[in-house]
């Protein structure tokens, strides 16, 4: 039985084993594990249907990293100082069998905070046996309450309704807090800022509004349509009045800010508008075992490979801290300057968020 399961989270306190830290001075600190390719929507930010059709070569099983791979690999990087571990996609709930592996890497000590960040189709069904596997908490991706732009965005026709019905299951099995993202771009759905904002101010969950960010080759990205966290603070605050909120960790990715009345807190993520890859302290393996040491990256690092030639957790682990002490990513801040002459970025279903 799983000996994790009710804890409240960070009870996992044991404490890492080393720590490493890049050129920066920044640590490994959080691992993002991409456990599938594959997606139910075609959210147009990000995985377009003219891109990713029917025709479209998503990996191949075999290539896919195994539940014991991954648990494997999470064992070794919470060696390096990693605590936090959260599952991606792709739509993560898409894998079979995903609480299997909850509850494999539930029992990893050291992991102070396993989370999973999902689009919310299947949280209803799968809440609590998530849960009663050890998962911590959840991200819910939700672009709109507005139901005719929100299936206009993940092009699949799926309704808002069912995404609430999964986030109300979530917390009621006590995945809290509960997190719900929306990528605000603009002409599309900055109009539903507000009303998402104060759908979920006072009920316990945290809305959080990210700047679209230009993650892959796919989405057309522009500039043009980038809504920046000012803004969307400044259309939030007219209305309900917020004041800053100091971060909580290094590394924090996202700006906090509490409404005034004291009903609760929301998030910006600012990647494109105010970078934060100063503090960035996330590790990311994609869904074929490749380690990427920036949302950004255009390098990935074979892991699958080390794993299945039968090298042994300690070469591993020598790998992976001379990759991160060699780490000197920092793209966001050089975006601007940079984006023309950068070879093609991986798409976001591939890597993860």
């Amino acid at each position: 039985m799983n000996t994790n399961v009710n804890k409240e989270p960070g009870a996992r306190s044991q404490e890492p084993a080393g720590r490493v830290e890049d050129t920066l001075g920044r640590p490994l600190h959080d691992l993002r594990i991409s456990v599938t390719d594959r997606c139910n929507f075609r959210c147009t930010y990000c995985m377009p249907k003219e891109i990713f059709g029917r025709e479209y070569q998503f990996l191949d099983r075999r290539e896919i990293l195994s539940f014991e791979e991954i648990s494997r690999l999470t064992r070794v990087f919470v060696d390096q100082g990693v605590e936090k571990v959260r599952l991606t996609g792709g739509e993560p709930t898409l894998r079979r069998g995903l609480p299997k592996l909850v509850a494999m890497l539930s029992e990893i000590e050291s992991v102070k905070d396993l989370t999973l960040t999902t689009n919310g189709s299947r949280l209803a069904e799968l809440a609590r046996e998530l849960k009663e596997a050890g998962l911590d908490r959840v991200t819910v991706s939700l672009d709109s309450l507005d139901d005719a732009v929100f299936r206009a965005m993940n092009d699949v026709d799926f309704p808002v309704s069912r995404v609430l019905a999964g986030i109300d299951e979530a917390a009621r099995v006590g995945l809290t807090p509960v997190k719900v993202n929306m990528v605000v771009k603009r002409g599309v759905n900055e109009h539903t800022v507000v009303d998402f904002a104060r759908h979920f101010k006072g009920s316990g969950h945290i809305a959080r509004f990210i700047e679209y960010m230009d993650v892959g080759n796919s989405n057309g990205w522009r500039l043009d349509d980038v809504v920046t966290a000012a803004q969307i603070v400044e259309m939030i605050d007219l209305e309900m009045p917020l004041e800053p909120l100091e971060p909580q960790y290094r590394g924090e990715v996202a700006g906090r800010y509490r409404y005034r009345d004291g009903s609760g807190e929301i998030g910006v993520i600012a990647s494109v508008s105010q970078p934060f890859c100063g503090d960035c302290t996330r590790a990311r393996i994609s869904a074929d075992g490749r380690l990427y040491t920036c949302l950004f990256g255009v390098i990935g690092h074979d892991l699958r490979k080390l794993l299945r030639s039968g090298k042994t957790d300690e070469e591993i682990a020598a790998f992976l801290e001379r990759v991160w002490s060699r780490r000197t990513d920092r793209y966001s801040e050089l975006r601007a300057s940079e984006t023309p002459g950068l070879p093609r970025k991986p798409e976001m279903s591939y890597i993860g968020g």
